[in-house]
């Protein structure tokens, strides 16, 4: 049997109770002392200089040296999710997380008490000059801030506020099972159950979904009261900020601009009529009049082929290789170096993710290895965040917080380039089968993410006049599920339980966590589509990447010729997915 890879931590710390992982938590904790101190030591505008570069340098190193420690223990923690002493170090690093987070409302504070001085002094001196759009975000983030007591209240509630309601939601959706055979009384978690919409058997696909939805139903007023404890929360949060509403500071946290977001928005919709096309068609190749909502994901076309994890990599390298040879090479590296845990195995997370640590200048990728094509895309999907770390790690920690709008470029990048890889030798059913494959996670990061976010913008408005009660919940979810996807539905069968669903919802410091996804799909797609014929694009690609934590959204993208505010450049992303579409509705007909 193939030996499938575990990943190497040694290099980060040796574990979780070393010696070198508790001095990193000392050191936060010290780092956080000298930060309040270096704070308040401000008193001689003659050492303006000194005392800005000295907080610089000290918040950046308090960051870089949490972020490895949460990391780690959260890598520890999810190939082994009973592992207890990695779960005592990921509590532990969350506790030092409290001093990091009252340190930078001071720093906040302190950048807005000498304002001018700060802006002067980046714009006079070269060194400086790369933090300009950054200080400015700070010190508008500054002007949202409460008092330094109620953020320091607000962090700390959160831990047992809102965070406990997310984390209900997850243990919930995570555990909950039922009878799936009444013969054999076997049973199946709702996991299990959400996985097999993608069984080629419709009877299936149906009985998993109508036993999905009674498990929600049966939990929907916890998960009612979880939603509504996080949305009260962020709605009291944000108002006491001085925020218009949740999206307002949403678009801030995305770094980009409400005409950005219109211009995303607005072409999605104008091209729904071509998502329909292609569901349609699928609908009418399964043998159905429309499409339920458990056959979003019902398989077409045939993918025989299976990959062992070193076909996976020679794939995934020289396909990088030929696009950009420090991509395919950097990709090399990363299997040579043990960065990646692949096999899938009691204990460890579903999923996939790539992590950083910053201290090393390292990164590692989770996934569960299934010797499909979809899992050799994600290994390239995650690798393309892994290089994005890698071209980013040498600035600063300050210039490496890219936002989730642009946190998907690179994956969304190099995962298209393993799918055009694959269509070069397809024929028949194994290239109806990676066209589908394409246009069906195109669907969910247009459509259904549309339907999220029509269905959160009500959310927040009926919150604000008080609780909503499940059946409220649900009715508001099927409305903007017929919204987003129109008549190509079954209406009888759409997903009314969908806020339950999604953890994303449960959150109170990222609201509106779906139009990034659609803005990195459609980002991605135009920059690729601005690589054509382009022999020099590489190191534009590579300057691109490194600029994405140093700008905002619309500034990155100018570097490479993308116009995000106009609505011509998101359509030529979906220009490309409807060519797609166009060459999977010819192979439908040709096998009528």
């Amino acid at each position: 049997m193939e030996h499938v890879p575990h990943w190497n931590l040694e290099s980060i710390y040796p574990d979780i109770d070393s010696e070198a992982f508790l001095a990193d938590l000392a050191a936060v904790k010290t780092l956080s002392g000298e930060i309040q101190a270096i704070v308040g030591g401000c008193k001689d505008l003659r050492a303006f200089k000194e005392w800005f570069v000295q907080l610089l340098e000290t918040s950046q190193r308090a960051i870089d040296t949490f972020e490895t420690l949460m990391a780690y223990a959260n890598a520890k923690l999810t190939v082994n999710t009973s592992d207890e002493k990695a779960m005592r170090g990921l509590n532990k690093a969350e506790e030092v997380a409290l001093g990091i987070k009252a340190a930078y409302v001071q720093i906040l504070n302190a950048l807005a008490t000498h304002k001018e001085a700060v802006r002067s002094l980046v714009k006079k001196e070269p060194e400086l000059n790369q933090y300009s759009c950054i200080i400015e975000e700070m010190l508008e983030e500054q002007r949202h801030l409460m008092s330094e007591s109620e953020e320091s209240l607000a962090a700390d509630l959160n831990r047992s506020g809102t965070d406990s309601w997310g984390r209900l939601q997850e243990a919930v959706s995570s555990t909950s099972d039922t009878v799936w055979d009444e013969e054999t009384n076997e049973r199946k978690t709702v996991i299990q159950l959400r996985s097999m919409a993608f069984d080629p058997d419709r009877s299936v696909r149906e009985k998993a979904f109508q036993k999905e939805l009674a498990i929600w139903k049966l939990h929907e007023v916890s998960f009612a009261y979880s939603i509504n404890g996080v949305k009260g929360t962020t709605i009291t949060l944000d108002r006491r900020r001085g925020y218009r509403d949740p999206l307002e500071r949403s678009a801030m946290q995305s770094r980009i601009s409400e005409s950005v977001l219109n211009a995303l928005i607005g072409s999605i919709e104008k091209y729904l009529p071509m998502f329909r096309k292609y569901l349609a068609a699928k609908a009418k190749l399964i043998g159905v009049p429309k499409l339920a909502f458990f056959d979003l994901f019902a398989p077409v076309g045939a993918l025989h082929k299976k990959y062992s994890f070193d076909d996976a990599r020679s794939f995934i390298v020289e396909k990088f290789t030929a696009f950009h040879k420090p991509l395919g090479d950097f990709a090399e590296s990363a299997f040579d170096k043990q960065w990646i845990d692949a096999e899938s195995r009691p204990g460890k997370v579903g999923g996939a993710y790539c992590t950083s640590f910053p201290l090393r200048k390292e990164s590692r990728i989770l996934c569960n290895f299934d010797h499909s094509f979809d899992g050799v895309s994600t290994i390239a999907h995650e690798l393309g965040h892994a290089y994005h770390a890698k071209v980013t790690d040498s600035l600063p920690a300050l210039l490496r917080q890219y936002p989730m709008t642009l946190a998907e470029t690179a994956s969304i990048f190099s995962q298209f380039i393993i799918f055009k890889g694959a269509l070069e030798s397809a024929t028949g059913d194994e290239r109806l089968a990676l066209i589908e494959g394409f246009l069906q996670d195109s669907t969910q990061v247009c459509v259904d993410i549309l339907s999220r976010f029509y269905f959160e913008k009500e959310l927040f408005a009926k919150r604000a006049e008080g609780d909503l009660m499940p059946g409220e919940l649900c009715s508001m979810m099927v409305n903007a599920q017929k919204r987003a996807y129109g008549e190509a539905l079954d209406e009888q069968y759409l997903h009314p339980y969908m806020w339950a669903v999604k953890g994303h919802y449960y959150s109170s410091n990222f609201s509106f966590y779906n139009y990034p996804y659609a803005f990195g799909q459609l980002f991605g797609l135009g920059v690729y589509t601005l690589a054509q014929g382009n022999d020099d694009f590489g190191k534009h690609y590579d300057e691109l990447l490194r600029s994405t934590g140093m700008d905002n959204a619309q500034n990155v993208g100018a570097t490479v010729g993308c116009k995000i505010d106009e609505s011509a450049f998101w359509e030529q992303s979906l220009e490309l997915i409807g060519s797609y579409v166009d060459e999977f509705c010819q192979l439908c007909e040709a096998k009528e």
